[in-house]
């Protein structure tokens, strides 16, 4: 295991929304769950990792950037106002609810620090210990009671970290109860474009808080509601959370891969070809998502097979799932500015034999693609299953998970000072998740986050690269 780096924490302090004299009009103190929200209860805390490259010491840093970076967040909890609330834990038969009222614990815990880590190791896409980046990860602040008994967790902690001379690092630990990744995109480029431009910038489009547009057609909420109270009551709330121990993470290596548009179309052409010569109909939607999605898979697969190939049945189903944006698939409209869950659950099922055979990005793109298909025309169909499919992929050694969406630009999140260098989501340590993202510098490219232990993290990134050397060339 890498020796961490030390890293000197310089100031803790809260940051609140301003002194509410002319607040935007707020919908009440609270915000109910939809049944959007509910199935994220059972989710560990996202924590994304912005690093950006800046070339001057820890004193110039906290007396120029530092400031502005606090008054640009204190304006945006301002209009985001959830992110500094709480969420209430009720006895049963209460139901969460988010707690946003402007009174005194209505703020975020801000934690500034100084690392004498390697920015440009960290912020790099080759190997590293999982254990180097906890450092730059904010604490969430556990339950509490209020002064009216009531239990409420908080939602927000912000971690900045400057690295000396090199560059800074702003982590976030937040409960995905609160936001989808597309609000927490908004919220987060809300505080850049304030950061960069100023308490005056126009905002072209404020955060809707209507939940009364998501119509609960199919009594989804009470039943998902009754699976949280029955997993509350055994304490099994939430999923992924027994991984995150020292002996789990002591061999666990955290790599990037790019997989190019140039990938994506080889991949597409040995696709094509295969159901050609075979005559079979092409996968539905041969998208840049898909094809990506079925080379990793595919990889994975052959991965485990080369490490132990005898544990695995040849007939077992193999899953992969990943998050379906809801707004745009949804019989009803739901404004884009929506603040919320607004994502559906998919999960697609090959044959353990077919993905690892010779046709196995066939089998992949199909599977993955028929199931696309399906939440496209009805979305909510096996909703009320969301939280029992989705169990089985936690720290699964045979299933996979997505995390994050290529179609959230989250690299163009500029707080003034240039776009992130790199971006890191450290959660997919404890739920096994795989993290995708836009590419940074390769047009139509996606980034790939990838935790593994060391020995299968070789082996995957050999199978990855000789599978893209082993693509028909256009």
């Amino acid at each position: 295991m890498a020796k961490t780096s030390p890293v000197k924490v310089l100031e803790h302090l809260y940051i609140s929304p301003p002194v509410p004299n002319s607040s935007p009009p707020q919908t009440g103190s609270s915000l109910p769950l939809t049944f959007f929200d509910i199935p994220w209860l059972f989710f560990s805390p996202s924590q994304p990792l912005f690093f950006y490259e800046y070339p001057h010491p820890t004193n110039y840093f906290t007396s120029t950037a530092l400031p502005n970076l606090k008054r640009s967040l204190s304006l945006t909890l301002q209009l985001y106002y959830p992110f500094a609330g709480n969420l209430n834990l009720p006895s049963e038969p209460g139901k969460p609810h988010l707690v946003c009222s402007q009174a005194d614990n209505n703020k975020v815990l801000l934690t500034v620090a100084e690392s004498a880590g390697d920015f440009n190791h960290l912020s790099g896409n080759r190997p590293r210990d999982v254990n180097e980046f906890y450092q730059l990860v904010p604490e969430l602040l556990p339950p509490y009671l209020s002064a009216d008994e009531e239990r409420l967790l908080p939602l927000l902690a912000v971690q900045i970290t400057v690295f000396p001379s090199s560059g800074f690092c702003i982590g976030l630990a937040y409960h995905q109860v609160v936001a989808d990744e597309r609000t927490f995109n908004n919220f987060i480029k809300t505080w850049a474009s304030f950061c960069s431009f100023g308490d005056s910038y126009p905002i072209k489009s404020l955060p809707s808080f209507d939940r009364k547009v998501i119509v609960d057609a199919y009594g989804l909420e009470e039943i998902l509601l009754k699976e949280w109270w029955q997993r509350r009551f055994t304490k099994k709330t939430v999923f992924g959370t027994e991984a995150n121990d020292g002996y789990y993470l002591s061999n666990m290596v955290r790599t990037t891969f790019v997989v190019g548009s140039k990938d994506m179309e080889r991949i597409k052409m040995f696709i094509v070809e295969e159901c050609n010569v075979k005559n079979e109909s092409l996968p539905e939607h041969l998208s840049a998502y898909i094809l990506t999605c079925a080379f990793i898979w595919v990889c994975l697969v052959k991965t485990q097979e080369g490490l132990n190939n005898e544990k695995y049945g040849r007939e077992d189903p193999n899953y992969l799932g990943f998050i379906a944006g809801g707004i745009t698939r949804l019989d009803f409209p739901v404004p884009t500015t929506y603040f919320g869950n607004c994502v559906g659950f998919g999960r697609a099922m090959a044959r353990r034999n077919g993905l690892a055979g010779e046709d196995g990005l066939v089998a992949a793109a199909k599977a993955i693609g028929s199931t696309v298909k399906r939440l496209d025309k009805a979305i909510l169909e096996g909703a009320e299953k969301w939280i029992s499919d989705w169990k089985v992929l936690f720290r699964s050694e045979i299933h996979v998970m997505l995390a994050g969406s290529p179609k959230v630009d989250l690299y163009e999140t500029d707080f003034g000072l240039g776009r992130p260098k790199k971006i890191e989501d450290i959660s997919i340590d404890s739920t096994g998740a795989i993290s995708l993202a836009e590419s940074r510098d390769v047009k139509g490219g996606i980034e790939v986050g990838l935790v593994l232990p060391k020995p299968q993290m070789d082996a995957f990134s050999s199978f990855f690269n000789e599978g893209l050397k082993a693509l028909p060339l256009p």
